[in-house]
């Protein structure tokens, strides 16, 4: 399925009290890989934006002025759109405000237009619970390169989450290998095929059992008899 990442920035945080979207980027991925084909809005909100939104974005409300109205690039945005998975971090706040938009000038929610919307904020926290999961703390943890990330920009944000976004949902689908491209020679070079081997499987001895158990107990204890493995069991 073809996928859009997708970022905005804001004038604030509540588009239902007046915020408006004063930037749109959004990143192509077909087959998990960048096209290049990439759209970009700054955007008149015809408000200006709060203080705390300046020091996140630093667009000034001069900037925007001689920019286009959202309904200007509507049709533009949702032609883009049409069909595709749309991949945002933190998506009820961006879905919020471009549903705003489009309520504005009449239009049907983004639903209408794109097959699905994915959160990976959401998909962060259920393989990193606990920890930091900005995007900044992703790029961090999944080695992507943030280092040109001074300030909040949507096409920016939208191409760091994109690469963020293919390590996070990177798995193994076997036990082939690549040992090189190709040769001296040019020749291809051949496949290390583990699945082969017959892998062994050790069992736990009774101290590792015990120490296991103590933990659990430890566990259940620490939460008053609520652990789901215990009330399972009950």
């Amino acid at each position: 399925m073809r996928q859009i990442v997708l970022d905005t920035e804001t004038t604030g945080l509540s588009a239902e009290n007046g915020d408006r979207i004063i930037e749109i980027g959004c990143v192509e991925l077909v087959a998990r890989k960048l096209t290049g084909n990439n759209k970009h809005f700054y955007l008149n909100p015809g408000r200006d934006s709060h203080e705390d939104a300046l020091k996140v974005h630093g667009i000034s409300n001069e900037f925007l002025k001689d920019k286009p109205k959202f309904e200007a690039v509507a049709d533009e945005l949702l032609e883009y759109l049409q069909g595709a998975e749309i991949i945002i971090h933190n998506a009820p706040f961006d879905v919020s405000f471009l549903n705003k938009e489009l309520e504005l000038i009449g239009r049907q929610p983004l639903k209408h237009f794109v097959a699905k919307v994915t959160d990976s904020l959401m998909m962060a926290k259920e393989l990193f619970p606990g920890k930091r999961n900005s995007l900044d703390a992703l790029c961090d943890r999944l080695d992507v390169d943030n280092s040109g990330r001074t300030l909040h920009g949507a096409l920016l944000d939208a191409e760091l989450l994109a690469d963020v976004y293919i390590n996070l949902t990177r798995g193994q689908n076997s036990l082939v290998m690549e040992v090189g491209a190709t040769s001296g020679e040019g020749e291809p070079l051949p496949q290390a095929d583990l699945s082969a081997f017959e892998l062994p499987v050790l069992s736990a001895s009774e101290q590792e059992m015990g120490s296991h158990e103590k933990a659990l107990a430890d566990i259940d204890k620490a939460s008053k008899g609520k652990t789901l493995w215990r009330l399972m069991a009950a």
